[in-house]
C-alpha cells in the first residue's frame, strides 16, 4: 500500500494570528519546528513520495530544515486548493492515493493516519476525510451529511446557521484522495468567498455532486488533529507533546519525579535508571548517561553531555559541556564550554567564566579533581588530574594547573603539589 501513496504537506501560509516575523510552521514545539513532526510522520509511514508546498518565507524554511522530497512553491497565497494544485504538479506520473497533510498540524500519530489510509484503500473511496467529534466545535468547519449519512459538504463557522452550529463532528483538514479524481476536479474549485481564496474543502461538495464515493474516519483523540493558529494553540500543543516525550522516557526506564514540571526537548537522549527531578529544563541536543541524577531546578542547555553516574543538582546551568562519569556538581553554579573528567567534585557556586570580548573559551578539569566552593575559572584554563582549588579561588585565564596541585587565592597560586597518595 505504501508504494502507491504520496503526501502533499501544505506549509505556505503566513500565520498572521501568530503575530510573528517567523513563518508559522517554524515556531517550535519542545524545541523543534512544528513542521519537523509532520516530516517525521511521513517518514514513519514509509511514504516514498512527498511534496512540501512552501510560500511565505520559503527560503527560511528550506535553509533551516532542508526538507526531504520535492518542494513546490505557491507564489500567491490564494488558498489550500491552489496549494494542493501546486503540489500535484510535482507528482506527474504518480498514480494512487494522495494524502494531504498540514505543516501546522504536528500532533498526528502514525497509527491514526495508518488507519485512515487503510480504510481509504479497503473502501475503494475517492475521498476519505479524517473527522473528529468535540463538544466545543466553535471555530471549526462542520461536517454536513445527507439523509443517507453520506458527507455532502462542510459549512464553516461564519456561514453556519443555528442548526449547523449544533453539529459536533468537525473537519480536521486531513484528507485522502484518489489522485485521478483529485486532478480531474481541482480546477472546478472557485473563489466564491470574501477572501477570494480557493478552499480545498469545496471539493467535498463537488465530489458529492459528481457521485464520487466519500468516506470518513473519526479520530479517536481530537488533540491529535489540533491546528496551530495562535500562540495559545502553540502552548497547548507544546504541553501535549511534552507529555508524550516524558511518558516515552519513563516507559524506557527513565525516572521523572514530576512530569508537569519537567521540560525535555525533542531529540534528547537519556540512559536507563537516570532520575530527573522537578523544575528541570533540558534543551535540544543533550545526552545524559545511565544512572544519573539531574535537578531539581537544573538547566541543561544545548550541547550538554553527561556520562554515566553523574549527579548535577540544584540551580545549576550547564551548556556546551561534557561531564565525565561519577562526577558530582550538586549545587548552584554555571558550567559552560567545559570538559570535565571522571570522579570530579564540583563545589557549590563554581563558575566557568567562558565569555570574554566576543569569544567563548574552554575550561578543562581532569579526572579526580576537587573544586572548592565559589571557584571561578577565567577560561581558557586547564586543571590537572587530582588537583584541588581552595574555596573562593580565582583561576586566571591561560592557567595550566599541574596534576596534584593545590591552589588557592585571588588570583589562585600553587600552595603545594601532592604526590600520588595525597
Amino acid at each position: 500500500m505504501k508504494d502507491n501513496i504520496a503526501a502533499i504537506i501544505l506549509a505556505a501560509g503566513k500565520g498572521v494570528r501568530m503575530r510573528s516575523s517567523l513563518p508559522k510552521v517554524m515556531h517550535q514545539i519542545c524545541n523543534r519546528p512544528m513542521i519537523g513532526y509532520v516530516f517525521d510522520l511521513v517518514k514513519e509511514l514509509k511514504i516514498k513520495e512527498s511534496v512540501v508546498v512552501l510560500g511565505h518565507k520559503a527560503d527560511v524554511i528550506k535553509k533551516e530544515l532542508s526538507p526531504k522530497g520535492k518542494i513546490a512553491l505557491q507564489k500567491k497565497l490564494i488558498g489550500t486548493a491552489d496549494a494542493v494544485k501546486e503540489g500535484l504538479a510535482k507528482l506527474k506520473g504518480f498514480k494512487g492515493t494522495v494524502l494531504v497533510l498540514y505543516g501546522d498540524i504536528p500532533l498526528l500519530k502514525k497509527d491514526t493516519i495508518q488507519k485512515l489510509l487503510k480504510y481509504h484503500a479497503e473502501s475503494s473511496s475517492d475521498m476519505t476525510i479524517l473527522t473528529a467529534v468535540t463538544d466545543k466545535p466553535y471555530g471549526y468547519g462542520r461536517i454536513i451529511r445527507d439523509r443517507y449519512n453520506t458527507i455532502s459538504g462542510i459549512v464553516e463557522e461564519k456561514d453556519a446557521d443555528e442548526v449547523d452550529k449544533d453539529i459536533k463532528e468537525i473537519n480536521t483538514g486531513i484528507i485522502c484522495f484518489n489522485k485521478q479524481k483529485l486532478e480531474a476536479t481541482i480546477n472546478s474549485v472557485k473563489p466564491n468567498n470574501k477572501k477570494k481564496e480557493y478552499y480545498l474543502t469545496d471539493l467535498i461538495a463537488i465530489f458529492y455532486k459528481k457521485g464520487y464515493l466519500i468516506e470518513s474516519l473519526k479520530a479517536s483523540d481530537i488533540n491529535e488533529t489540533m491546528g496551530i493558529n495562535s500562540r495559545v494553540d502553540l502552548a497547548k500543543a507544546n504541553s501535549i507533546m511534552q507529555k508524550r516525550i516524558n511518558e516515552e522516557f519513563m516507559l524506557k526506564g527513565v525516572g521523572i519525579v514530576d512530569t508537569d514540571s519537567t521540560f525535555i526537548s525533542y531529540g534528547t537522549k537519556i540512559g536507563t535508571d537516570t532520575t530527573i527531578y522537578p523544575f528541570t529544563v533540558i534543551e535540544k541536543d543533550v545526552k545524559i548517561g545511565a544512572r544519573c541524577s539531574v535537578g531539581p531546578f537544573a538547566h541543561l542547555r544545548e550541547g550538554s553531555r553527561l556520562k554515566d553516574d553523574c549527579i548535577v543538582g540544584n540551580f545549576l546551568e550547564i551548556t556546551r559541556s561534557t561531564i565525565g562519569s561519577k562526577t558530582l556538581a550538586k549545587h548552584f553554579g554555571y558550567i559552560g564550554d567545559s570538559r570535565i573528567g571522571r570522579n570530579v567534585n564540583i563545589g557549590a557556586g563554581t563558575v566557568t567564566a567562558n565569555f570574554d570580548k566576543g569569544e567563548k573559551s574552554l575550561t578543562v578539569i581532569k579526572d579526580g579533581s576537587c573544586i572548592g566552593s565559589d571557584t571561578i575559572f577565567v577560561a581558557p584554563v586547564t586543571i590537572g588530574r587530582n588537583a584541588v582549588t581552595g574555596a573562593g579561588s580565582v583561576v586566571l585565564k591561560n592557567s595550566k594547573i599541574k596534576d596534584g596541585s593545590v591552589v588557592a587565592g585571588v588570583p589562585a597560586k600553587v600552595l603545594k603539589i601532592r604526590g600520588k597518595n595525597g
